[in-house]
């Protein structure tokens, strides 16, 4: 570089060739000078002196280690740490001692802390807990429910979201009360306009699921799912992670419309939520060419409440201390060699059967079946097979 820049090329064109900034090249030009190049000291090397100036010299180091070892082995309080070593090295009369925090830092250097730094791991895929999910074969839709939002001197306000988990496609329903027949309407107008996915996701909202004083219960909107071929899933209880999706959309949606604004009544707050959808809508148009492909919504299908039922319906629970697992308000035996841990229950309405899978966040490609048992869902009266 030196040698092209006093041959006459310009500094700009030098620095551009060899790929550098103006500044590198016109520091070594400088550090050249008129010197002859094999004469010239090319080496990248810190100006400053090997060993800082204000560095504990090596013998107090070492010192500091010999004291840590025997506070360790014979001290009556069992305490070996920064300040314990402090007090040890005044009391043997050592005047200029390290301060706590050197010392401190003169363990870390050296190798001489006990304890260990967290281990970061790499979280697990989208979807890690329904293996066809995770793969990207199919889509999985999350529904939520936003309430305790109140209209200044007007009224309480719920709202519906929804959100997909690959192609990001969100969508919110600001109304006075969401009910479960409300809910029906609108998973049936969002899907129709976006297709049906594999799987809907929701949390255990009794507008979701049904009541949950009577065992053997399958609400509406389950029944909707089924009826249209989506398998529905529900979110373990208090367990984090798995609604971090919608919960995250749950934010934004407060952050950029509820809080953002004042709103004068509901229509208002509508049509506002309405402009910040679309304009999410838009954004996520290039997340949505990649995301798994969605089938049609049936031309010809109608809701029929009193139909039995048909297909798989998924429910994410963490046992228990004797590793049973609680759903459609019966308590399961898991496995007792598997407690307070996650497992996927797949309740096969078809084959009158729930299967329990294991599952792990460390190791989400691996969930082995753990048992297998019979259940009947009984014919609700009206119900037509």
């Amino acid at each position: 570089m030196v040698s092209a820049v006093r041959r006459g090329i310009s500094m700009r064109q030098v620095a551009k060739q060899f790929k550098v900034s103006l500044s590198v090249l016109q520091y070594w030009v400088r550090r050249a000078g008129k010197t002859r190049l094999d004469r010239v000291d090319f080496s990248n090397h810190r100006c400053g002196p090997h060993r800082p100036a204000n560095r504990t010299p090596e013998p107090m180091e070492d010192l500091i280690l010999r004291v840590r070892q025997q506070l360790k082995e014979h001290s009556d309080l069992g305490e070996y740490g920064a300040r314990a070593i402090a007090d040890a090295l005044r009391s043997h009369g050592i005047e200029a001692s390290p301060t706590v925090r050197t010392i401190g830092r003169i363990l870390e250097r050296r190798g001489a802390l006990d304890g260990t730094k967290r281990v970061r791991r790499r979280p697990p895929p989208k979807g890690w807990y329904l293996p066809e999910v995770a793969a990207g074969g199919t889509e999985l839709d999350q529904f939520d429910v936003v309430s305790g939002l109140v209209i200044k001197q007007g009224p309480e306000v719920e709202v519906l979201t929804a959100i997909s988990l690959h192609g990001g496609f969100s969508e919110a329903w600001p109304q006075c009360a969401i009910t479960g027949a409300f809910v029906r309407e609108a998973l049936v107008s969002h899907w129709k306009q976006v297709g049906l996915p594999g799987y809907a996701q929701f949390d255990n909202d009794t507008r979701f699921q049904g009541p949950h004083q009577h065992p053997d219960v399958m609400g509406s909107v389950m029944r909707l799912c089924l009826s249209l071929g989506v398998i529905p899933v529900f979110a373990p209880v208090q367990e984090t992670g798995f609604q971090a999706a919608i919960e995250s959309f749950n934010g934004r949606w407060q952050a950029k419309v509820w809080t953002r604004f004042q709103h004068e009544s509901l229509q208002a707050l509508q049509g506002q939520s309405s402009r910040y959808i679309r304009a999410v809508q838009k954004r996520a148009v290039v997340r949505l060419e990649s995301a798994p492909h969605r089938h049609s919504f049936p031309v010809n299908w109608q809701w029929k409440p009193n139909i039995r039922p048909h297909g798989k319906l998924l429910f994410l629970r963490r046992t228990s201390e004797r590793g049973a697992a609680t759903l459609l308000g019966h308590p399961f035996v898991v496995d007792a060699l598997w407690p307070h841990r996650l497992v996927r229950a797949e309740v096969d309405l078809d084959e009158a059967t729930i299967r329990f899978y294991a599952l792990r966040r460390r190791d989400p490609a691996h969930q082995p079946l753990l048992n297998q048992v019979p259940y009947v869902l009984p014919l609700k009266r009206g119900e037509n097979e």
